[in-house]
Formats: C-alpha cells, structure tokens, sequence
C-alpha cells in the first residue's frame, strides 16, 4: 500500500494545485445539477415530520417560525462560507480540503474518520430505514414488517428492502455521476412539485382557517430549552447543505457553479420549509400539529381524505429516496480524497476506468451501511451520534475563512462570503451554543460521537508510520 507517493499530495502547495489530472474525477456536472444536489439532498423526511416537534417544544405559531427562519439564516450563512471555500477550492472531499490546508492532517483525517465510521454509513442506514417505513403505511407493503430470517439473528424484511435500496443507489452512483446527478436532478424537480401540490391543496381547501396560526399548544416545553429543540429539529430538516461541496471536483465551472447552488438552493429549501409549515398550520390548530406523529399526512386526510394523505406519503418516499441518492454520492468522496493524499487506505482512492467513479469508496461505504443495517435497530440513535460531530466540524470548518482570508489575502477568490468578518462570526458562535446545548441535553450520544472522533488518532498515527517507513520504497 503506497501511502507516501500518493497523486494529491501537491494540494498543500501553490494556488488553485489539486490532484494530479490523472487522478482527478471528472467535471461533468452543471449549475441545474449542482442545485439539485443541494435542494434534493436537503429536503427528506423532516419537512413532513418535525412540525410536530417543533410544536410540542414552543407551543405557538410565532416561535415556530422564529425557529425555522433562524434555522434558515444559519444554514445560509454556513452555505455562503462553504462556498468561499468550495471556489477556491473545488477538489472532492469538501470539509477535509479546507480543513487539511488550514491545520494540517490530524484534523483533516479526524474529519474524514467521523464522516468515513459514523456520520455517512449512519445517515445512510437512517435514510433507507425512513424509506421503508414510509413505504411500510401502504397495506400492500404490509410484508416489510414481517421477518425474513428468524434464527440464528432475526433479520426484518424492511431490513433487507434497505439494504437493496442501499445497493441500488450505489450502483447507480457506480456507473457515473453525471447518471446520478441526471436522477437527482429529474426526480428533486418531481418531488418539488409533490410539496408545492401539497401547499396548494391546504391553501384552497375550505377546511382551514386563518384563526388556526393564533392557536397555541398549552403543554409546550417553552422557554429557551425548548427553543433551542424547535431550532435543532429546524437544524436538523435543513441538513446536508454541505454535501455539495464533497462533489465540487465534479461540477462545471465550480467558481460560479457551486456558490450559486449552495446559495439558490438553501433558499429555495426555506421558502418551501416555511411553505409547507403554514400550509399545515392553516388546516391544523396547534394542539392537532403538537398530537400528530405526521402533520402533513393528517392535514392532507384533512384536506382530501385517504388520497391526500398516500399523495404525502409518496412525496415522503421520494424524497428520501432522492436524498439517498445525494448522501451516497457526497459520502463516498471524503474517504476517497483522503486515500488519494495518502492519509487513508490507497485502495480507496481507485477511479473506475470506464465509469469515472469512486468505485472502491463507493463499495465500502455501502458495507459500512448494510453492516449497520443488519446489526442496530434503532437508526435515529445512531443519526443522533453524528450530530454533535457534524456541528463540530461544521463550526471548525467556518473558521478556516479567518485563516486563509489572514494566510492568504491575495488568493483569487471567485465568491467571497457577503457580510465578512459578521456572518461567519455569527454562525460559528451560533454553532458554538448550539454544541454546548446539545451536549448537555445528549450526554451520552455526545460523549460517543466524541470518542469516534478521538479513536481516529491512533488510527491516523499507524497510517503515518507506514507512510514513513513505506517513503524511502517509493523513491
């Protein structure tokens, strides 16, 4: 395994030097793609879901909306910094690029371990999970609650349905990106559609009423604790904004290209989140939202009866199957990136000859997923040992804007963040509260995501020593 010779080495040295042309992957993605990536990948099962929760945590429509937009404003102030970041350095990886030329390996190999052992595979296994309970409302779905295997380990079919979710997203990854992307881009477009259907159908209908936005919900948690719940559920609907930028190498004109789509797209996420909540809270008082596991299904039953409510059941599924497509296709480029500048297995960085993929990252990430999928229950646990990690990173990654806006004042920078030195301040002491709050409140998942992160030191140590030991070999 040849770690000390690998082609990204030169990343640290000389503007806008990437990885040797033979090893790069290629740009085949256009600006409609890119934005699809970031709307697709964003918008799942949270919009059709958290209303709820945000409800029961600050009781009335005010603070529901202050939680979402002040969601929204974070998640764009992190967009616009990402895509500084992103167009002066467009290469795959996205968070490990920045993280490697601001402070060096470890932190960018601690990054990349969190992404590569918890934070991908977890997600992954959470997404087709929701898929096949989404998919399991249908009666002729009925079959993926039964068991597949019931000795030695009991193994549900709804597992199985995942897993093959799982490779099938991959495969189609596998072949191409630009066939990926062209899924993504069809099928966001299609889903788009479903929500503003779903929008519409509430507004028209004559079973809501505007006196339903000034109703309250009595047994809310309230308070600043139970604003800071509205606000991580908003956090947490608005999440994989960043997942575009793990794919920069790969799209067109990345300059103008990604700032555009990381900007457009959050917006347009925002405008359709804070859609989609008043569509629900025009049908549905507040007491109804804070008691109902599925606001927009049971508005739309509301609306339409059982038609509406299998329409959000089906913009349900495919929107998670689309922000399947996106998780897969972001998650497999991080380990990859790493393995091409020699800090992770080199096997990782192979680029299949025809299809142009990161066929072994690929491939590994899924085993990673069908792994969890097969021995944990409970997804949303293990969604929940990624948060604190995610934010972590999130919050480290932002401030790499100080460090090359002071290293490297003269460096071509295609978009620079509007409202700097502010914004980024903003969103990292946003991120810094945010961090405390859900340490606190997750002890024990955040203790766990903490020591993931801390088991990639000796892991990068021992890749460090071969890399040593290999280097006088690779002369």
């Amino acid at each position: 395994m040849d770690l000390g010779t690998a082609p990204g080495r030169n990343l640290e040295h000389g503007e806008g030097v990437g990885p040797a042309e033979t090893h790069r992957l290629p740009r085949v993605l256009g600006v409609s793609h890119a934005t699809a990536i970031v709307v697709g990948t964003i918008i799942g099962s949270g919009i059709f879901l958290v209303p709820e929760e945000m409800m029961r945590a600050v009781g009335s429509t005010p603070m529901v909306y202050l939680a979402w937009v002040t969601g929204g404003l974070l998640t764009l102030f992190g967009a616009m910094g990402y895509a500084e970041l992103a167009a002066m350095m467009p290469f795959a990886g996205g968070e490990y690029v920045y993280l490697r030329r601001a402070y060096g390996d470890l932190m960018a190999f601690l990054y990349m371990w969190t992404w590569f052992a918890v934070a991908k595979p977890a997600s992954i296994a959470s997404v087709t999970t929701g898929l096949t309970r989404a998919l399991a409302i249908f009666p002729s779905m009925g079959w993926l609650d039964g068991y597949a295997v019931h000795a030695p380990v009991p193994v549900l079919w709804s597992q199985l349905f995942a897993i093959a979710m799982c490779w099938a997203i991959t495969g189609l990854n596998y072949i191409g990106i630009k066939k990926a992307g062209d899924f993504q881009l069809f099928f966001t477009w299609l889903k788009l559609l479903l929500v503003v259907a779903i929008v519409v159908a509430c507004f028209v209908s004559p079973v809501g009423r505007a006196a339903n936005f000034h109703t309250i919900f009595a047994g809310a948690q309230g308070g600043f604790a139970g604003f800071m719940v509205a606000l991580i559920a908003a956090l947490w609907a608005y999440d994989g904004w960043n997942d575009l930028n793990m794919v920069a190498e790969e799209v067109k004109q990345p300059g103008r290209n990604v700032p555009v789509a990381l900007v457009l797209g959050v917006v347009i996420v925002g405008v359709l989140y804070v859609g989609v909540n008043a569509a629900v809270q025009y049908v549905l008082p507040a007491a109804s939202i804070a008691s109902a596991p599925r606001p927009a299904a049971e508005a739309m039953a509301r609306v339409s009866g059982h038609l509406g409510a299998v329409l959000v059941t089906v913009g349900m599924a495919l929107s998670i199957l689309v922000t399947l497509n996106g998780t897969i296709m972001s998650g497999a480029r991080v380990p990859f990136a790493a393995a091409r500048e020699g800090l992770f297995v080199a096997r990782l960085a192979r680029i299949h000859p025809r299809f142009q993929s990161p066929a072994t990252s690929l491939v590994v990430q899924a085993a990673l997923s069908t792994l969890l999928l097969l021995l944990v229950g409970r997804f949303q646990q293990l969604f929940e040992l990624a948060i604190f990690s995610e934010w972590l990173f999130y919050m480290i990654t932002t401030s790499t804007l100080f460090v090359f806006r002071s290293r490297e004042p003269g460096r071509a920078r295609p978009f620079r963040m509007w409202g700097y030195p502010l914004l980024p301040a903003l969103f990292i002491a946003a991120s810094a509260v945010l961090l405390v709050y859900s340490y606190k409140s997750n002890l024990r998942a955040s203790m766990i995501g903490s020591g993931v992160i801390l088991c990639g030191l000796p892991l990068f140590l021992a890749f460090r020593r071969q890399a040593h030991d290999e280097a006088p070999r690779t002369n």
